[in-house]
């Protein structure tokens, strides 16, 4: 709970899945992140096959972010910090509920409009 939030939602090395309240958690190797292409939609889909019901994020693409709002699933935006930091700021209703990705498409491979 302690350790630095990565910001690209595909590249993020695992997720910490908690409770809304955050005392269980357990991390979640991303197996999406190595992905040549389509990280960002591979770890949307290992999301939702899990069940779970929100998601803060740094950086979300547009295909990552339509899967996740197809299956139901809140998207948070601007975190930063810690993982205890950036739950405790969403609930404490300080991470704006994200309606549309807030990154372009491959920004993080670089190959995304304006990426160069």
């Amino acid at each position: 709970m302690d350790a630095p939030v990565e910001p690209r939602f595909g590249r993020c090395p695992y997720f910490i899945l908690t409770d809304t309240d955050g005392d269980n958690w357990e991390a979640l190797p991303n197996t999406g992140n190595q992905s040549s292409g389509g990280a960002g939609v591979q770890t949307a889909q290992l999301l939702v096959n899990r069940g779970v019901q929100a998601v803060l994020v740094g950086q979300i693409g547009p295909n990552a972010m339509e899967v996740l709002l197809r299956a139901g699933i809140q998207v948070y935006g601007g975190v930063s910090g810690t993982v205890r930091e950036s739950l405790n700021a969403c609930r404490q209703g300080r991470l704006p509920l994200l309606s549309r990705a807030n990154s372009p498409k491959h920004a993080a491979t670089g190959r995304g409009r304006g990426g160069r």
